[in-house]
């Protein structure tokens, strides 16, 4: 049986399989397992691809990572804040640091903003921006949560599907926030996740542990290994065609777990689904990503593991401080490791700059957000990530309903995963995905897309 993609999907599923005693092959496409969730390690200094809190309630996966981590686990408070006009904002926004942040009367016209959105509420509730004026206002909306989300995507927040604050940001308002900031003062517990744990050498301890496992219980792991084709015949996968640095190999399957992106899936397959299968997979879009790692000289500027940067001016998205997640990842104690995390489509111009030119770019932001002084860099990283966040515009559930209808008819092939199901999980469920197709295999009968279909603890990414 082979698992396609080593994410932390594909880690799960291979190595269940491999521990239940089952040959199982596992393909990476990329020289590293870990996927987006990956630690990239460059002249002794680590840094996350998005940064990756460990919090969950799944009891199976919390054992799988006590299991392969232990005392490597680090207990971290969360703190990651908004920063916009030179203020910062708690986040996820809270009543009280709004209110401070913009004063008296901007905060008045929030509120009366918010009641009246919950007078005159937008129906149906079809986007984001039905979705987040709804429950916060559109004052509000404007000022904190367009700007960030329409850099973030790359689209008006009027094309974006509401599913994606729903899966996201459930249980968020600002009724939620006041009554929050309530019992705070009166001895209340907040309802946001506070607390989350934490490798002290980043994600990447996991992933690569998980691959060690593997190995050890009998599977094999391929690395700069891709998907080049699917073949099928009468509903069964019968081999896959792998892409990798010697060329191109077949490798016969009797089950398939595919945590590659939907619409490369449809892509491969030998022959091709009808038409309006591979037309829906090939409709489905996603975003790119990439991440410039500045070394700096001197202490952190911030102590937060990263904030949010809703300026619009700002190019970022997101600035990591890599040594507040852990103090191991940032060798020298003199200096400082920042992320500057930059949400674009492969191929556009910011792609495209040359690594010089883009860590130039991710040292002016930090100029215009006086964060950091360009006299102070060491060293700059770049790192660029295809296909880092599935899309849900307003389409993608009709093509995704056509394309899981089409696959179904393939028996022993099952999807996993953030990209693989082009559902925007947090780290856990789609570990999870994977953990449950693997017991598919081994004769349970599990729904994957029941997965975090109603979870509602908040542990924003």
């Amino acid at each position: 049986m082979l698992v396609a993609g080593g994410g932390p999907a594909g880690l799960t599923a291979a190595l269940t399989l491999a521990r239940a005693g089952r040959p199982v092959l596992l393909v990476e496409r990329e020289a590293e397992v870990g996927g987006l969730a990956r630690t990239v390690e460059r002249d002794g200094y680590r840094f996350d691809l998005g940064g990756h809190r460990f919090f969950t309630r799944v009891p199976e996966v919390r054992a799988l990572w006590d299991a392969l981590l232990g005392s490597d686990m680090l207990l971290r408070q969360r703190r990651s804040r908004i920063l916009f006009h030179g203020r910062t904002f708690d986040y996820p926004i809270t009543a009280g640091s709004a209110f401070r942040g913009l004063g008296v009367a901007e905060s008045a016209r929030i509120l009366a903003s918010y009641l009246g959105a919950r007078l005159h509420p937008r129906r149906p509730e079809d986007t984001l921006a039905d979705w987040l004026t709804n429950r916060f206002g559109a004052r509000l909306f404007e000022t904190f949560f367009r700007p960030y989300t329409e850099k973030v995507w790359g689209q008006p927040c009027e094309t974006i599907g509401a599913q994606w604050a729903a899966q996201r940001i459930k249980g968020l308002s600002l009724r939620a926030a006041l009554a929050d900031m309530l019992r705070r003062g009166s001895g209340g517990q907040r309802t946001l996740v506070t607390a989350f744990h934490y490798p002290r050498l980043g994600p990447g301890m996991l992933w690569e542990r998980m691959r060690a496992g593997i190995l050890a219980a009998g599977g094999e792991v391929l690395v700069g290994q891709g998907l080049a084709a699917v073949h099928h015949r009468s509903g069964q996968v019968t081999e896959v065609e792998l892409d990798g640095p010697t060329g191109r190999s077949r490798q016969p399957v009797s089950h398939l777990i595919s945590t590659v992106p939907l619409r490369d899936l449809g892509a491969l397959l030998r022959p091709a689904l009808p038409p309006e299968v591979t037309a829906a997979a090939g409709a489905l879009r996603y975003r790119d990503f990439l991440v410039v790692a500045l070394v700096l000289e001197g202490p952190d500027p911030f102590p937060d593991t990263w904030l949010y940067l809703h300026d619009p001016e700002i190019r970022a998205g997101r600035v990591q401080n890599f040594r507040a997640w852990s103090p191991e990842l940032v060798p020298v104690a003199g200096h400082t490791c920042l992320g500057m995390e930059y949400f674009c489509t492969a191929g556009d111009g910011l792609w495209t700059l040359p690594d010089a030119r883009l860590v130039e770019v991710a040292l002016e932001d930090l100029d215009g957000l006086r964060l950091g002084r360009r006299g102070r860099l060491v060293a700059g990283h770049v790192v660029r990530v295809r296909e880092a966040y599935p899309v849900y515009d307003g389409p993608y559930l009709a093509h995704l309903a056509t394309l899981r209808r089409g696959l179904a008819a393939l028996g022993n092939l099952q999807v996993a995963g953030r990209n693989g199901m082009h559902r925007y999980n947090n780290m856990d469920h789609s570990m999870l995905t994977g953990l449950r197709a693997a017991e598919n295999v081994l004769g349970a009968a599990h729904d994957l897309w029941a997965v975090n279909a109603d979870e509602a603890y908040l542990e924003a990414s």
